[in-house]
């Protein structure tokens, strides 16, 4: 994934009313019953049915690092559905999204003017059009790069150009990010 989209998913994520299971039995019984079964949980995991059903009765309790990262991103993905969509609709709707950024901004200008691209630290919300816009996108799978274009439009409307006030023809350039945090 990207900044934007693992963004987003940690924005939802903090909206869950209830914490992950922990063991990787809870995970895993959890995984069965979303997924109907062991055979589909084997397949989405890369181990064996017998795998699955052992650490399901508790007979396994510490898997591999690399199948408890699969493991835990695989419930993480699946926890709370419902929560997860009206947070994001709420998003969308009423309330935005803030972000927290780091990163190279600039306008389209002429070289050497007072426009040129600085590393700039900002925290603003987006509006509701824009946090609908990077759901939406997200969802249809978009790539980490036109994530970012959607992000660059919203600061630029929401900060360089205050709501369509002013500055009025520039073109934000969204560069160089060194941390990108969203909150819904």
């Amino acid at each position: 994934m990207g900044l934007v989209s693992d963004g987003l998913e940690r924005a939802v994520q903090k909206a869950f009313t209830r914490p992950i299971p922990k063991s990787a039995g809870a995970q895993m019984r959890y995984l069965v019953k979303q997924l109907k079964g062991t055979r589909a949980v084997a397949a989405l995991l890369g181990v064996s049915q017998r795998t699955v059903e052992r650490y399901v009765k508790d007979q396994i309790r510490r898997p591999r690092p690399d199948l408890a990262e699969r493991l835990a991103d695989a419930v993480r993905a699946r926890w709370q559905p419902r929560v997860r969509e009206q947070a994001r609709r709420q998003a969308a709707t009423s309330t935005g999204i803030i972000i927290d950024t780091r990163a190279r901004f600039g306008f389209t200008a002429a070289p050497g003017s007072t426009d040129d691209a600085r590393i700039r630290h900002l925290t603003l919300a987006l509006p509701p059009a824009f946090a609908a816009r990077l759901f939406d996108a997200q969802q249809a799978g978009a790539s980490e790069q036109q994530l970012r274009a959607i992000t660059a439009e919203g600061l630029g409307e929401a900060y360089f150009r205050d709501g369509g006030r002013r500055a009025h023809g520039l073109e934000v350039e969204f560069t160089d990010v060194e941390q990108l945090d969203f909150d819904l």
